[in-house]
């Protein structure tokens, strides 16, 4: 028997193809013609997708071409295959007597009996394609200005490393990352953020979801419960649903987090996540006197603070604020960063500043997800880093963020004065409008949605019943050119 293996060029794939058995008292040319329908009909082969040349398959298979021949000749007139002059023979577009596919509903149901998955799984709402992966517009939350990023530095970093790429960089690396990537941030953190750590104290992953991912396997047992801020950040509590964790939500106020209402609510819980810097969606910086709250309940309770520091590079109106694991003297903290906001989203690199005590059980955990960080990005970030490209864009980006944010509370007050509050505008690319009347913000957000303003509904944000009505507004990607016309149109779905 022949197995053949043949390379699509069009498609840059390998595709398994078929199998001819010359011990059998089948024609040949049956074989190659049932093997390729068989293919079509199951949809291995998809309409349109170009199948090899007669010459080229026969080379492979080592046949004479005549049995080749015959058999296309029988897919042809049978409309299996098309020959399209001067770019070669295809799946037909259009298959003869196709049945019709079940819906997704039927296919689960009946043909393939009973597929029970993950309880766990099945809490988690319904994944619907993110509207940045579609689009992308005035107001949108949590989209840096891709523009502004110097793309023709990072090309050069990017040839350079390709170009001097080590054999053993091909290898698996590290489960807490590139060591040279480490130290970089280690500096950074120190220098900027006041963070206690070393670089060996660094994981890079992912982004900051991953980190909340990790850091939750590590820390928290099934059924255990962890503090979430209300309002908060929707995919903490994805990561705590999808551990089979128990979210116990704590109001947030002008100070932040409440932990003497979490303490009330539940007093043995295991963590706390926050981002005491810029809370989203409010926007609020959680006060000294929060924080040592916070770190003594943490200490006496025997539990974790998880901190993401999302966005605190930006701050308009005083220096940055330290972060809480800098005042910790207890290693309860583990503190979390990104790169996607600062940078860009797709680099998909970030931190976890990980108590000394933990190092060896988040890099267990962390290998047994995904092994360890791809290793260019690292690369390719840490010359970016070390050459001070990283340092420069920050400050031309609070610059330009400064600005954008100054014009869009300028054109609030003008457009909208007492009908609205702002808050949280003092860091970070968002600001959190709360309506002064009776609205509601998910109809309006979606009415804005189909004239090409993309409002986040502040309600959405809630798990119980939202005490305020309003708009999380990014200006991370709005030009200041757009941001008078897109508060008129707000203003204008406003009186509708």
């Amino acid at each position: 028997m022949t197995n053949l293996f043949i390379s699509n060029d069009k498609l840059g794939k390998v595709v398994p193809l078929l199998a001819i058995d010359r011990g059998v008292q089948k024609p040949l040319y049956q074989q190659i013609y049932e093997a390729f329908r068989t293919k079509i009909v199951h949809r291995e082969l998809r309409p349109g997708q170009i199948v090899p040349s007669t010459r080229q398959l026969a080379r492979e298979l080592r046949v004479s071409r005549f049995p080749v021949l015959n058999a296309y000749a029988q897919l042809l007139a049978e409309g299996y295959f098309e020959s399209r002059i001067g770019s070669g023979t295809f799946v037909a577009p259009s298959l003869p007597g196709e049945p019709s596919r079940p819906s997704g509903k039927s296919l689960v149901n009946t043909a393939m009996g009973l597929r029970a998955i993950a309880t766990t799984a099945s809490a988690l709402p319904r994944y619907v394609s993110p509207s940045w992966s579609e689009r992308l517009g005035p107001f949108q939350v949590g989209q840096p200005d891709l523009e502004q990023f110097p793309l023709k530095t990072w090309s050069k970093l990017v040839g350079r490393y390709s170009r001097n790429i080590r054999v053993n960089e091909l290898q698996y690396g590290d489960a807490m990352g590139a060591e040279a990537l480490r130290s970089a941030i280690a500096v950074y953190l120190r220098t900027s953020r006041a963070v206690q750590c070393e670089a060996d104290q660094i994981m890079i992953v992912s982004g900051s979801q991953q980190a909340l991912d990790i850091a939750t396997r590590v820390l928290l047992d099934l059924g255990a419960q962890a503090w979430v801020e209300e309002p908060a950040y929707w995919l903490v509590r994805h990561v705590l649903k999808i551990a089979g964790c128990c979210a116990v939500s704590v109001p947030v106020d002008t100070e932040g987090l409440d932990v003497l209402a979490g303490i009330e609510l539940s007093p043995k819980a295991r963590a706390a996540f926050v981002a005491p810097s810029h809370q989203y969606p409010l926007g609020v910086t959680m006060s000294a006197t929060r924080r040592l709250q916070l770190l003594d309940w943490a200490q006496n309770a025997g539990a974790w603070i998880i901190e993401d520091d999302y966005d605190s590079e930006y701050r308009y109106e005083s220096p940055p604020i330290s972060c809480l694991q800098g005042l910790d003297t207890n290693s309860r903290v583990i503190y979390i960063g990104t790169f996607s906001k600062v940078l860009f989203p797709s680099l998909r690199l970030g931190y976890i500043v990980i108590p000394p005590d933990l190092l060896e059980r988040f890099a267990a955990v962390r290998q047994s997800m995904d092994l360890c960080p791809s290793p260019t990005n690292q690369a390719i970030l840490t010359e970016f880093i070390r050459e001070g490209h990283f340092a420069r864009h920050i400050r031309k980006m609070r610059q330009v963020y400064g600005e954008r944010r100054r014009v869009l509370v300028k054109e609030i007050e003008r457009e909208l004065g007492s009908s609205c509050t702002i808050v949280g505008g003092e860091a970070g690319m968002h600001l959190t409008l709360l309506i002064n009347g009776r609205i509601k913000d998910r109809e309006i957000a979606a009415k804005a949605s189909a004239r090409k303003l993309w409002l986040s509904a502040l309600s959405l944000s809630y798990v119980g019943e939202a005490p305020h009505q309003g708009f999380v507004l990014g200006f991370g990607n709005t030009r200041v050119s757009e941001i008078p016309r897109a508060v008129r149109l707000l203003k204008e779905l406003l009186k509708t």
